[in-house]
């Protein structure tokens, strides 16, 4: 059975970096997408970026673009998600999720992604 287990959160100054990851076991991580989404206290779940099984699209939230990169290394089963300038307002709990079903790069309907993670907290203050 798939399993994602994301790493990586803690406390960060404003402008700092942070990689999470997001380890799967259970099955091999090649015929899947995983997404990035995160979600702060009261308010929406947003989708940070994405990769499909390939590794070749990818897709990154507004927010994102220029400042997040994500990765895949199948053979380590393992999806990183590289962020730098953070910023306060991104803080919140950060999840990675697997879209077992079609293996596609899709921000805009998390539904679609049907294995989740736990999450891991993301604080970014001074």
């Amino acid at each position: 059975q798939l399993q994602l287990v994301e790493s990586g959160g803690g406390l960060v100054q404003p402008g700092g970096s942070l990689r999470l990851s997001c380890a799967v076991s259970g099955t091999t991580l090649d015929d899947y997408s995983i997404g990035w989404f995160r979600q702060a206290p009261g308010k929406e779940r947003e989708g940070v970026s994405c990769i499909d099984k390939s590794g070749e699209v990818i897709k990154y939230g507004d927010s994102a673009k220029g400042r997040f990169t994500i990765s895949r290394d199948n053979a380590k089963k393992t999806v990183y998600l590289n962020m730098n300038s953070l910023k306060p307002e991104e803080t919140a709990v950060y999840y990675c999720a697997a879209d077992t079903t079609f293996g596609l790069c899709v921000l805009a309907d998390f539904m679609r992604y049907d294995s989740w993670g736990q999450g891991t907290q993301v604080t970014v203050s001074s």
